[in-house]
Protein backbone atom coordinates (compact mmCIF):
# COMPACT_ATOMS: atom_id res chain seq x y z
CA UNK A 1 0.00 0.00 0.00
CA UNK A 2 1.31 3.46 -0.86
CA UNK A 3 2.22 5.52 2.19
CA UNK A 4 0.31 8.70 1.36
CA UNK A 5 1.52 10.41 4.53
CA UNK A 6 5.16 10.41 3.43
CA UNK A 7 6.28 13.66 1.87
CA UNK A 8 7.89 13.50 -1.57
CA UNK A 9 10.11 16.26 -2.89
CA UNK A 10 9.18 15.80 -6.54
CA UNK A 11 11.02 18.93 -7.61
CA UNK A 12 14.29 17.32 -6.45
CA UNK A 13 13.68 13.79 -7.74
CA UNK A 14 14.97 14.40 -11.26
CA UNK A 15 17.45 17.22 -10.70
CA UNK A 16 20.82 16.45 -12.21
CA UNK A 17 22.66 17.86 -9.21
CA UNK A 18 20.97 15.21 -7.08
CA UNK A 19 22.00 12.27 -9.26
CA UNK A 20 24.83 11.44 -6.85
CA UNK A 21 22.20 10.26 -4.33
CA UNK A 22 21.93 6.51 -4.85
CA UNK A 23 18.62 4.69 -4.77
CA UNK A 24 19.60 3.13 -1.47
CA UNK A 25 19.92 6.62 0.07
CA UNK A 26 16.75 8.06 -1.41
CA UNK A 27 13.85 8.72 0.95
CA UNK A 28 12.30 12.11 0.22
CA UNK A 29 13.34 11.70 -3.42
CA UNK A 30 12.23 8.10 -3.74
CA UNK A 31 9.37 7.39 -6.09
CA UNK A 32 6.86 4.72 -5.05
CA UNK A 33 6.89 1.41 -6.85
CA UNK A 34 3.96 1.42 -9.32
CA UNK A 35 1.12 -0.84 -8.18
CA UNK A 36 -0.82 -0.71 -11.43
CA UNK A 37 -0.10 -1.17 -15.13
CA UNK A 38 -1.95 0.82 -17.75
CA UNK A 39 -2.14 1.14 -21.51
CA UNK A 40 -2.89 4.41 -23.28
CA UNK A 41 -5.13 4.39 -26.34
CA UNK A 42 -4.46 7.47 -28.47
CA UNK A 43 -1.00 9.02 -28.19
CA UNK A 44 -1.62 12.58 -29.32
CA UNK A 45 -1.44 15.64 -27.07
CA UNK A 46 -3.70 14.29 -24.30
CA UNK A 47 -2.41 10.73 -24.49
CA UNK A 48 1.14 11.98 -23.96
CA UNK A 49 -0.03 14.20 -21.11
CA UNK A 50 -1.52 11.20 -19.32
CA UNK A 51 1.68 9.21 -19.90
CA UNK A 52 3.74 12.06 -18.45
CA UNK A 53 1.48 12.53 -15.42
CA UNK A 54 1.41 8.80 -14.73
CA UNK A 55 5.21 8.79 -14.54
CA UNK A 56 5.22 11.82 -12.23
CA UNK A 57 2.63 10.41 -9.84
CA UNK A 58 4.29 7.01 -9.75
CA UNK A 59 1.27 4.90 -8.82
CA UNK A 60 1.00 3.25 -12.23
CA UNK A 61 3.36 2.23 -15.00
CA UNK A 62 2.46 2.80 -18.62
CA UNK A 63 3.39 -0.52 -20.22
CA UNK A 64 1.83 -0.13 -23.65
CA UNK A 65 0.35 2.26 -26.19
CA UNK A 66 -1.87 2.07 -29.24
CA UNK A 67 -2.70 4.61 -31.92
CA UNK A 68 -3.85 4.08 -35.49
CA UNK A 69 -1.22 6.68 -36.46
CA UNK A 70 2.21 5.00 -36.27
CA UNK A 71 3.95 8.37 -36.20
CA UNK A 72 2.02 9.35 -33.08
CA UNK A 73 3.18 6.21 -31.27
CA UNK A 74 6.79 6.75 -32.35
CA UNK A 75 6.80 10.37 -31.15
CA UNK A 76 5.03 9.50 -27.88
CA UNK A 77 7.50 6.72 -27.12
CA UNK A 78 10.47 8.96 -27.83
CA UNK A 79 9.08 11.78 -25.66
CA UNK A 80 8.26 9.34 -22.87
CA UNK A 81 11.94 8.41 -22.49
CA UNK A 82 12.40 11.72 -20.67
CA UNK A 83 10.08 10.52 -17.90
CA UNK A 84 10.50 6.75 -17.80
CA UNK A 85 13.02 4.13 -18.91
CA UNK A 86 10.38 1.38 -18.87
CA UNK A 87 10.02 -0.28 -22.30
CA UNK A 88 6.71 0.27 -24.05
CA UNK A 89 4.66 -2.30 -25.92
CA UNK A 90 3.39 -1.13 -29.30
CA UNK A 91 0.05 -2.85 -29.86
CA UNK A 92 -0.92 -3.57 -33.44
CA UNK A 93 -4.66 -3.30 -32.79
CA UNK A 94 -7.14 -1.78 -30.36
CA UNK A 95 -8.39 -5.22 -29.36
CA UNK A 96 -4.90 -6.47 -28.45
CA UNK A 97 -4.24 -3.35 -26.38
CA UNK A 98 -7.44 -3.72 -24.37
CA UNK A 99 -7.18 -7.49 -23.89
CA UNK A 100 -3.54 -7.59 -22.75
CA UNK A 101 -3.70 -9.60 -19.48
CA UNK A 102 -0.83 -7.54 -18.05
CA UNK A 103 -2.87 -4.33 -18.28
CA UNK A 104 -4.88 -3.34 -15.19
CA UNK A 105 -6.59 -0.22 -16.56
CA UNK A 106 -7.19 1.51 -19.88
CA UNK A 107 -6.87 5.23 -20.70
CA UNK A 108 -8.81 6.32 -23.80
CA UNK A 109 -7.41 9.55 -25.25
CA UNK A 110 -8.50 9.35 -28.88
CA UNK A 111 -10.31 12.09 -30.87
CA UNK A 112 -13.83 12.93 -29.67
CA UNK A 113 -15.69 11.30 -32.55
CA UNK A 114 -14.04 7.91 -31.86
CA UNK A 115 -14.89 7.65 -28.16
CA UNK A 116 -18.01 5.54 -28.50
CA UNK A 117 -16.48 2.91 -30.79
CA UNK A 118 -13.22 2.72 -28.85
CA UNK A 119 -15.04 2.43 -25.53
CA UNK A 120 -17.26 -0.34 -26.89
CA UNK A 121 -14.15 -2.44 -27.54
CA UNK A 122 -12.52 -1.49 -24.23
CA UNK A 123 -15.60 -2.53 -22.25
CA UNK A 124 -15.07 -6.13 -23.36
CA UNK A 125 -12.00 -6.19 -21.11
CA UNK A 126 -14.00 -5.59 -17.92
CA UNK A 127 -11.18 -3.33 -16.70
CA UNK A 128 -11.37 0.14 -15.09
CA UNK A 129 -11.47 2.74 -17.85
CA UNK A 130 -10.53 6.39 -18.03
CA UNK A 131 -12.39 8.09 -20.90
CA UNK A 132 -11.31 11.55 -21.99
CA UNK A 133 -13.91 14.27 -22.29
CA UNK A 134 -16.30 14.70 -23.94
CA UNK A 135 -17.57 11.15 -23.53
CA UNK A 136 -19.21 11.40 -26.98
CA UNK A 137 -20.11 13.96 -29.64
CA UNK A 138 -23.86 13.32 -29.82
CA UNK A 139 -26.64 12.79 -27.27
CA UNK A 140 -27.42 9.39 -28.79
CA UNK A 141 -23.87 8.09 -28.47
CA UNK A 142 -23.54 9.56 -24.98
CA UNK A 143 -26.77 7.92 -23.88
CA UNK A 144 -25.53 4.58 -25.20
CA UNK A 145 -22.53 4.98 -22.90
CA UNK A 146 -24.82 5.82 -19.98
CA UNK A 147 -26.73 2.58 -20.57
CA UNK A 148 -23.55 0.52 -20.96
CA UNK A 149 -22.26 1.89 -17.66
CA UNK A 150 -25.34 0.66 -15.79
CA UNK A 151 -24.31 -2.97 -16.30
CA UNK A 152 -20.53 -2.53 -16.28
CA UNK A 153 -18.95 -4.38 -13.38
CA UNK A 154 -15.91 -2.12 -13.16
CA UNK A 155 -15.98 1.70 -13.47
CA UNK A 156 -15.55 4.44 -16.06
CA UNK A 157 -14.15 7.84 -15.09
CA UNK A 158 -14.69 10.82 -17.39
CA UNK A 159 -11.81 13.23 -18.00
CA UNK A 160 -13.51 16.39 -16.73
CA UNK A 161 -10.48 17.46 -14.75
CA UNK A 162 -11.18 21.19 -14.35
CA UNK A 163 -12.89 20.42 -11.04
CA UNK A 164 -9.32 19.73 -9.85
CA UNK A 165 -7.82 23.04 -10.97
CA UNK A 166 -6.61 25.00 -7.95
CA UNK A 167 -9.24 27.77 -8.01
CA UNK A 168 -12.16 25.48 -8.78
CA UNK A 169 -11.34 22.79 -6.22
CA UNK A 170 -11.07 25.54 -3.59
CA UNK A 171 -14.30 27.18 -4.76
CA UNK A 172 -16.11 23.84 -4.55
CA UNK A 173 -14.78 23.28 -1.04
CA UNK A 174 -15.62 26.79 0.16
CA UNK A 175 -19.16 26.81 -1.22
CA UNK A 176 -20.39 23.23 -1.10
CA UNK A 177 -18.50 21.99 1.96
CA UNK A 178 -17.92 25.06 4.17
CA UNK A 179 -20.93 26.94 2.78
CA UNK A 180 -18.88 30.13 3.12
CA UNK A 181 -21.28 32.23 1.02
CA UNK A 182 -24.51 30.47 1.98
CA UNK A 183 -26.78 29.05 -0.71
CA UNK A 184 -25.49 29.84 -4.19
CA UNK A 185 -27.95 31.91 -6.23
CA UNK A 186 -25.98 32.99 -9.31
CA UNK A 187 -22.92 31.64 -11.13
CA UNK A 188 -20.87 33.53 -13.71
CA UNK A 189 -17.94 31.81 -15.43
CA UNK A 190 -15.82 33.08 -18.32
CA UNK A 191 -12.83 31.99 -20.35
CA UNK A 192 -10.63 33.88 -22.80
CA UNK A 193 -7.99 31.95 -24.71
CA UNK A 194 -6.18 31.53 -28.06
CA UNK A 195 -7.67 29.36 -30.84
CA UNK A 196 -7.71 25.56 -30.90
CA UNK A 197 -4.31 23.97 -31.50
CA UNK A 198 -3.51 21.81 -34.49
CA UNK A 199 -4.55 18.14 -34.29
CA UNK A 200 -3.97 15.10 -36.49
CA UNK A 201 -6.45 15.45 -39.33
CA UNK A 202 -7.54 18.82 -37.86
CA UNK A 203 -10.62 17.09 -36.42
CA UNK A 204 -11.10 19.82 -33.80
CA UNK A 205 -11.93 22.40 -36.49
CA UNK A 206 -15.18 20.68 -37.49
CA UNK A 207 -18.44 20.29 -35.59
CA UNK A 208 -19.13 16.79 -36.89
CA UNK A 209 -15.89 15.39 -35.45
CA UNK A 210 -15.41 17.56 -32.37
CA UNK A 211 -19.05 17.90 -31.33
CA UNK A 212 -18.72 21.68 -31.67
CA UNK A 213 -16.79 24.21 -29.62
CA UNK A 214 -19.27 24.32 -26.75
CA UNK A 215 -19.05 20.55 -26.38
CA UNK A 216 -15.38 19.96 -27.19
CA UNK A 217 -13.99 22.75 -25.03
CA UNK A 218 -16.74 23.95 -22.76
CA UNK A 219 -18.03 20.66 -21.36
CA UNK A 220 -15.40 21.31 -18.65
CA UNK A 221 -17.13 24.50 -17.62
CA UNK A 222 -20.65 23.14 -17.88
CA UNK A 223 -19.56 20.30 -15.61
CA UNK A 224 -18.29 22.85 -13.07
CA UNK A 225 -21.44 24.95 -13.27
CA UNK A 226 -23.66 21.87 -12.87
CA UNK A 227 -21.62 20.79 -9.85
CA UNK A 228 -21.80 24.22 -8.19
CA UNK A 229 -25.51 24.62 -8.93
CA UNK A 230 -26.23 21.27 -7.22
CA UNK A 231 -29.19 20.78 -9.53
CA UNK A 232 -30.13 19.84 -13.07
CA UNK A 233 -30.48 22.41 -15.87
CA UNK A 234 -33.99 23.08 -17.14
CA UNK A 235 -33.49 25.71 -19.86
CA UNK A 236 -30.57 27.05 -21.89
CA UNK A 237 -30.22 30.13 -24.08
CA UNK A 238 -27.07 30.88 -26.06
CA UNK A 239 -25.71 33.25 -28.65
CA UNK A 240 -22.45 32.68 -30.49
CA UNK A 241 -20.64 32.41 -33.78
CA UNK A 242 -17.35 32.91 -35.61
CA UNK A 243 -15.63 36.26 -35.57
CA UNK A 244 -11.99 35.51 -36.43
CA UNK A 245 -10.84 31.90 -36.09
CA UNK A 246 -10.63 29.55 -39.08
CA UNK A 247 -13.08 31.60 -41.17
CA UNK A 248 -11.08 30.74 -44.30
CA UNK A 249 -9.74 27.39 -43.12
CA UNK A 250 -10.29 24.27 -45.22
CA UNK A 251 -9.05 20.72 -44.76
CA UNK A 252 -9.46 18.04 -47.41
CA UNK A 253 -11.80 20.38 -49.26
CA UNK A 254 -14.12 20.92 -46.27
CA UNK A 255 -14.57 24.33 -44.63
CA UNK A 256 -14.24 24.71 -40.86
CA UNK A 257 -17.54 25.45 -39.10
CA UNK A 258 -16.67 25.79 -35.40
CA UNK A 259 -17.63 28.84 -33.31
CA UNK A 260 -14.98 30.97 -31.62
CA UNK A 261 -17.14 32.86 -29.09
CA UNK A 262 -20.37 32.35 -27.21
CA UNK A 263 -22.56 33.58 -24.37
CA UNK A 264 -24.67 30.99 -22.54
CA UNK A 265 -27.39 31.39 -19.89
CA UNK A 266 -28.51 28.34 -17.92
CA UNK A 267 -31.54 28.06 -15.65
CA UNK A 268 -31.63 25.29 -13.03
CA UNK A 269 -34.50 23.41 -11.45
CA UNK A 270 -33.64 24.76 -8.00
CA UNK A 271 -33.74 28.41 -9.13
CA UNK A 272 -30.00 28.93 -9.59
CA UNK A 273 -29.10 30.95 -12.69
CA UNK A 274 -25.74 30.75 -14.42
CA UNK A 275 -23.91 32.41 -17.27
CA UNK A 276 -20.88 31.34 -19.26
CA UNK A 277 -18.92 33.35 -21.79
CA UNK A 278 -16.19 32.16 -24.15
CA UNK A 279 -13.69 34.04 -26.30
CA UNK A 280 -11.21 32.02 -28.36
CA UNK A 281 -9.24 34.77 -30.10
CA UNK A 282 -7.49 36.20 -27.07
CA UNK A 283 -3.65 36.35 -27.06
CA UNK A 284 -3.49 34.68 -23.63
CA UNK A 285 -5.46 32.51 -21.22
CA UNK A 286 -7.67 33.84 -18.44
CA UNK A 287 -10.63 32.49 -16.47
CA UNK A 288 -12.94 34.09 -13.92
CA UNK A 289 -15.57 32.53 -11.67
CA UNK A 290 -18.02 34.65 -9.67
CA UNK A 291 -20.39 32.94 -7.24
CA UNK A 292 -22.96 34.95 -5.28
CA UNK A 293 -24.93 33.37 -2.47
CA UNK A 294 -27.33 34.60 0.18
CA UNK A 295 -24.37 35.01 2.53
CA UNK A 296 -21.56 36.42 0.40
CA UNK A 297 -19.58 36.38 -2.83
CA UNK A 298 -16.64 34.32 -4.11
CA UNK A 299 -14.40 35.46 -6.98
CA UNK A 300 -11.70 33.18 -8.42
CA UNK A 301 -9.36 34.39 -11.16
CA UNK A 302 -6.64 32.67 -13.17
CA UNK A 303 -4.33 34.19 -15.78
CA UNK A 304 -1.63 32.41 -17.75
CA UNK A 305 0.84 34.11 -20.09
CA UNK A 306 1.62 31.46 -22.69
CA UNK A 307 4.29 33.66 -24.26
CA UNK A 308 6.30 34.01 -21.06
CA UNK A 309 5.53 30.40 -20.08
CA UNK A 310 5.40 31.32 -16.41
CA UNK A 311 3.19 29.65 -13.83
CA UNK A 312 -0.47 30.62 -13.69
CA UNK A 313 -1.39 33.49 -11.40
CA UNK A 314 -4.40 32.30 -9.39
CA UNK A 315 -6.29 34.10 -6.66
CA UNK A 316 -9.56 33.74 -4.81
CA UNK A 317 -11.49 36.31 -2.79
CA UNK A 318 -14.33 35.52 -0.41
CA UNK A 319 -16.49 38.43 0.72
CA UNK A 320 -18.94 37.77 3.55
CA UNK A 321 -19.69 41.25 4.91
CA UNK A 322 -20.57 41.11 8.59
CA UNK A 323 -21.24 37.36 8.70
CA UNK A 324 -17.67 36.12 9.12
CA UNK A 325 -14.07 36.72 8.06
CA UNK A 326 -13.54 37.86 4.49
CA UNK A 327 -10.26 36.83 2.90
CA UNK A 328 -8.06 36.91 -0.17
CA UNK A 329 -5.98 33.86 -1.07
CA UNK A 330 -3.26 33.11 -3.62
CA UNK A 331 -3.45 29.56 -4.96
CA UNK A 332 -1.15 27.21 -6.81
CA UNK A 333 0.61 23.87 -7.03
CA UNK A 334 4.31 22.93 -6.96
CA UNK A 335 5.95 23.61 -10.32
CA UNK A 336 6.39 19.93 -11.19
CA UNK A 337 2.64 19.40 -10.80
CA UNK A 338 1.60 22.75 -12.30
CA UNK A 339 3.54 22.08 -15.51
CA UNK A 340 2.60 18.40 -15.85
CA UNK A 341 -0.68 19.10 -17.63
CA UNK A 342 -3.67 21.45 -17.52
CA UNK A 343 -2.15 23.46 -14.69
CA UNK A 344 -1.96 20.47 -12.36
CA UNK A 345 -5.54 19.27 -12.68
CA UNK A 346 -4.64 16.14 -14.65
CA UNK A 347 -2.31 15.09 -11.83
CA UNK A 348 -5.12 15.17 -9.26
CA UNK A 349 -7.46 13.50 -11.73
CA UNK A 350 -5.00 10.59 -11.80
CA UNK A 351 -4.97 10.46 -8.02
CA UNK A 352 -8.75 10.14 -8.06
CA UNK A 353 -8.65 7.38 -10.67
CA UNK A 354 -6.17 5.22 -8.78
CA UNK A 355 -7.87 5.92 -5.46
CA UNK A 356 -11.06 4.57 -7.02
CA UNK A 357 -9.14 1.60 -8.41
CA UNK A 358 -8.01 0.86 -4.85
CA UNK A 359 -11.53 0.99 -3.48
CA UNK A 360 -11.76 4.55 -2.19
CA UNK A 361 -14.56 7.03 -2.84
CA UNK A 362 -13.59 10.03 -4.96
CA UNK A 363 -15.06 13.21 -6.39
CA UNK A 364 -14.11 12.34 -9.98
CA UNK A 365 -16.58 12.89 -12.80
CA UNK A 366 -19.05 10.05 -13.25
CA UNK A 367 -20.78 8.91 -16.43
CA UNK A 368 -23.98 10.75 -15.41
CA UNK A 369 -22.05 13.96 -14.73
CA UNK A 370 -20.29 13.65 -18.05
CA UNK A 371 -23.64 13.19 -19.75
CA UNK A 372 -25.13 16.27 -18.09
CA UNK A 373 -22.23 18.38 -19.36
CA UNK A 374 -23.01 17.14 -22.88
CA UNK A 375 -26.71 17.90 -22.42
CA UNK A 376 -25.98 21.53 -21.55
CA UNK A 377 -23.48 21.90 -24.40
CA UNK A 378 -25.88 20.35 -26.92
CA UNK A 379 -28.73 22.59 -25.77
CA UNK A 380 -26.49 25.66 -26.04
CA UNK A 381 -25.42 24.83 -29.59
CA UNK A 382 -29.01 24.09 -30.53
CA UNK A 383 -30.04 27.45 -29.07
CA UNK A 384 -27.42 29.25 -31.18
CA UNK A 385 -28.65 27.59 -34.35
CA UNK A 386 -32.33 28.27 -33.58
CA UNK A 387 -31.95 31.71 -32.04
CA UNK A 388 -34.19 30.79 -29.11
CA UNK A 389 -34.12 29.23 -25.65
CA UNK A 390 -34.09 25.43 -25.46
CA UNK A 391 -36.02 23.40 -22.89
CA UNK A 392 -33.91 20.47 -21.70
CA UNK A 393 -36.98 18.30 -21.24
CA UNK A 394 -38.32 19.05 -24.71
CA UNK A 395 -34.91 18.48 -26.29
CA UNK A 396 -34.50 15.08 -24.65
CA UNK A 397 -38.10 14.10 -25.44
CA UNK A 398 -37.40 14.63 -29.14
CA UNK A 399 -34.34 12.37 -28.84
CA UNK A 400 -36.56 9.41 -27.95
CA UNK A 401 -38.53 7.78 -25.17
CA UNK A 402 -35.44 6.23 -23.57
CA UNK A 403 -33.79 9.58 -22.93
CA UNK A 404 -37.00 11.14 -21.68
CA UNK A 405 -37.53 8.26 -19.23
CA UNK A 406 -33.93 8.65 -18.06
CA UNK A 407 -34.57 12.34 -17.36
CA UNK A 408 -37.65 11.46 -15.31
CA UNK A 409 -35.53 9.07 -13.25
CA UNK A 410 -32.89 11.74 -12.71
CA UNK A 411 -35.55 14.16 -11.46
CA UNK A 412 -36.83 11.54 -9.00
CA UNK A 413 -33.31 10.99 -7.69
CA UNK A 414 -32.83 14.74 -7.22
CA UNK A 415 -36.07 15.08 -5.28
CA UNK A 416 -35.16 12.05 -3.17
CA UNK A 417 -31.77 13.57 -2.34
CA UNK A 418 -33.48 16.58 -0.80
Amino acid sequence: MINKSRQRLRFFESRKNQNHISNADRFLYKKPEPRHRICVIGTGTMGQEHMRVSALLGRAQVIGIYDCQTLSMDVAAENFKEFSDHPLRFYSSLGLACSDPDVDAIFICTPNFTHREVLEVALESGKPIFLEKPMATTLKDAFDIVRWDLSYESFIQIGLQYRYKAQYSEAIFETLCRESIGDIKTIALSESRPPFLDKVGQWNKFNMKSGGTLLEKCCHYFDLINLLASSHPSRVYASGGRALNFCDFEYAGVKSDIDDHAFVIIEYANGVRASFSLNMFSPNFSEELVLVGDGGRLVAVESFNMHKETASEISMEIETGERQTSRQIELGFPKAIETSGHHGSTYFEHIAFFDRLEGEKTGAATIDEGFWSIIVATAAQLSISRGEAVSIEEMLKKEGEGLHNWLSGQKSMLVGAK
